[in-house]
């Protein structure tokens, strides 16, 4: 824990809720002892880059929340520095509220998942959009030459505080990748497995 996280998240009313359910004295622990620090190591570039989607959550000027995936190849969300994080947008069903709640309010959050590995990782960002023939120095790093689909505008997230969660609720799940990866040696059960895909 850590990472600037309890600063952003641990407010006034969080902590009556941890007095209240009895969690409040171990937190205060963290909350004194955390670093100030938010910057990305390895660990955290790596597992960002792996990843084929994360769920992003916004907020609209009338207050209420929005959770939206987002998803492409592999490495599509990019990190740019150790305090940067950014992808193209592509044209999706054109209602455009995480885009709209982003120019209302440009805080964000991200989960990002692993679940084969129960592995989680949160992350608070301030974001801005800004359209691609202007910014083509950065529109060139997070565009995906080989994926075909239209770019509508980049957004970038100026992360602020990032934690990883416990493991313990999450639900080991498997692409189909994953699983012919894990069962490569094995191409009767893989063709058994599969045999309903085509």
């Amino acid at each position: 824990m850590g990472q600037n996280f309890t600063k952003l998240t641990f407010t006034e009313s969080v902590k009556k809720a941890q007095e209240k359910y009895g969690s409040r004295s171990a937190y205060q622990k963290m909350d004194e002892l955390a670093p100030d620090k938010y910057q990305l190591s390895q660990r955290e570039s790596a597992f960002i880059e792996q990843r084929d989607g994360f769920y992003l959550s916004t907020v609209g000027e009338n207050g209420w929340p929005y959770v939206q995936f987002r998803g492409g190849p592999a490495g599509f969300l990019k990190v740019i520095d150790q305090e940067t994080l950014g992808y193209a947008d592509f044209r999706g069903n054109r209602q455009y509220i995480s885009t709209g709640n982003i120019y209302a309010n440009k805080k964000a959050s991200l989960i990002l998942m692993d679940y084969a590995s129960r592995s989680r990782l949160k992350i608070w960002a301030n974001t801005e959009i800004l359209e691609p023939e202007q910014n083509q120095k950065l529109a060139e790093k997070l565009i995906l030459p080989d994926y075909v689909a239209k770019i509508e505008r980049l957004v970038v997230f100026h992360v602020q505080a990032y934690d990883w969660n416990c493991p313990q609720h999450i639900t080991p799940k498997f692409t189909i990748e994953e699983i012919k990866t894990m069962f490569y040696n094995d191409p009767q059960l893989i063709n058994q497995m599969f045999a309903n895909e085509s």
